[in-house]
């Protein structure tokens, strides 16, 4: 049937979605709707040196037409939402067109999780095994997923949209389609760089296994399949020459480069993603505060912009400086456990999603100026993963809810605590159920050390919520409930990354190849 478990799920869900219109938004919200205003007043040559908003256009070309495209059906709405000089315009016109905007662009979400929820299906045929629900299983845990829900439909923006081409592409790769894989993946960095995070693991998982005969057991270069090659040179050329090639012939090319990687916006966000960064940071401020207990060092010696909420290069008080050039070497580093997995061992699925969720963790982990709605990137694959593999499900349940914890200072207003603790809420006990019947858990599935850590969470978010009024924080120490989760959150997401790395390292029995030896 057309219908099925998945596009119903996604009905109920738009529903739900439909009730947060109304609710707060963020800067986000204005920053696309100046973007649909610069493409649509704006000649092409100045949509990347328009600058009368500081939320400039820094997104891919791709993204800047998809901009384009919405903002000829902005203007029957109400047109006063695409003058550029109409900065922070929030008409209830605007609100009701720019929030309808990401629900409808979720269709490419559901379509990518329709996908694969039906390639399981095909995969399993009939049967009346305990895995019988893991299409199901799936498609409910990815599009009820409450951070998609915290950052697209509350906070704004148009993750869902994005994901729903990396889906695409995950589906193609699950088939062996690997040309039109390549493509569609192609097509997402020319959509948003952020996913050049994952183009190691694409390439390095397509040239053993498409490039080389033999499944690239034999690397000389009599089984090198020129021909695969090509057709993955042709498809990133092609998708590159369409997004960039206009900017390239007016000679805008280092115009657009410098607003897609702009180097001046510091190590770490205002709100700092829970990584190595933000216990970097954290560790500076307690050595700072330690020296100045023991007069090492005077106050205005110590002064630090890294806990003011700023977004701008920053010096740390007593640790060295981080610089862009280190972050990088370091991420590169970090793709070392991701390569080991792809070449030591057979072509499957489970190594390329594997090792997107390696590229994932490691970006987010050592990156430059990562957001904290990145670690998306990370939870969102690891999903699928979690379906078709025990040990990762159990590890998945820990991460996920760290995970979109770390998101909740998003949305900061205290009448909307209720709302993202029900959203995590719900899905946590979802997720500890289906996977469980799914898997066959006997006991609780996430161990007692990391209940008790997970117990913290509760802490922080009574702490986050209440410090203000009780300890009077807000003026003395305004980010220091901010700080607090991001370092908290941050040991937990690398404990995750460190506890995967070993774990795809070894072989994993998974219901899909149970499913494909029936």
């Amino acid at each position: 049937m057309f219908i099925n478990d998945c596009l119903v799920s996604f009905a109920a869900v738009t529903c739900l979605k439909l009730l947060f219109v109304p609710l707060y938004k963020s800067t986000d919200f204005e920053v696309h709707r100046n973007w649909m205003a610069i493409t649509h007043q704006k000649h092409l040559k100045e949509w990347y040196l328009e600058n009368t908003s500081e939320w400039t256009l820094d997104y891919p070309p791709f993204f800047a037409w998809f901009e384009y495209l919405l903002s000829h059906l902005a203007k029957y709405v109400d047109p006063k939402m695409l003058q550029v000089s109409n900065l922070n315009y929030n008409s209830a016109q605007t609100v009701f067109f720019m929030r309808l905007s990401v629900i409808l662009s979720d269709l490419v979400y559901c379509y990518g999780v329709n996908r694969i929820f039906n390639l399981i299906k095909q995969k399993k045929g009939k049967t009346t095994d305990p895995w019988v629900s893991a299409e199901v299983t799936l498609a409910m845990l990815l599009l009820w997923n409450p951070g998609l829900l915290i950052v697209d439909h509350i906070h704004f923006q148009y993750n869902g949209f994005l994901n729903g081409f990396l889906f695409i592409s995950i589906a193609d790769m699950f088939e062996k389609k690997y040309v039109r894989a390549a493509f569609w993946f192609s097509v997402l960095i020319n959509l948003k760089h952020i996913y050049l995070y994952l183009a190691p693991a694409y390439f390095l998982f397509l040239l053993k296994n498409f490039c080389f005969k033999n499944n690239g057991k034999d690397y000389g270069i009599h089984n090198f399949v020129l021909t695969n090659f090509a057709k993955l040179a042709a498809v990133g050329i092609f998708t590159v020459s369409l997004s960039f090639g206009p900017f390239i012939y007016m000679g805008q090319f280092n115009q657009v480069l410098s607003r897609l990687f702009p180097v001046k916006r510091g190590l770490t966000h205002s709100y700092w993603a829970p990584n190595i960064w933000a216990l970097y940071n954290f560790l500076d401020r307690m050595l700072s505060k330690i020296a100045l207990y023991l007069n090492i060092y005077s106050y205005e010696d110590l002064q630090s912009c890294s806990t003011k909420g700023l977004v701008q290069e920053c010096e740390h008080a007593i640790l060295p400086n981080i610089s862009t050039k280190v972050t990088f070497v370091l991420a590169l580093l970090s793709l070392i456990p991701m390569i080991l997995n792809v070449w030591k061992r057979p072509g499957n699925f489970k190594v390329f999603l594997d090792s997107v969720i390696l590229c994932s963790f490691g970006s987010f982990l050592f990156g430059y100026h990562v957001h904290e709605k990145a670690v998306l990137l990370i939870i969102l694959p690891m999903t699928i993963s979690a379906v078709f593999h025990k040990d990762e499900a159990q590890l998945y349940a820990f991460l996920s809810i760290v995970g979109h914890f770390s998101l909740f200072p998003l949305l900061h207003l205290a009448g909307e605590t209720p709302l993202k603790v029900l959203l995590l809420l719900l899905q946590v006990v979802y997720m500890l159920s289906s996977l469980s019947q799914l898997h066959g858990f006997k006991t609780l599935m996430i161990s007692n050390e990391e209940a008790i850590y997970l117990c913290g969470l509760i802490v922080l978010q009574v702490f986050y919520s209440f410090s203000a009024q009780i300890l009077g924080t807000e003026k003395k120490l305004p980010f220091l409930p901010l700080m607090l989760i991001s370092t908290y959150c941050a040991i937990g997401i690398l404990y995750a990354w460190i506890k995967y790395c070993f774990m795809t390292l070894t072989n994993s029995d998974s219901i899909l190849e149970k499913i494909k030896k029936r």
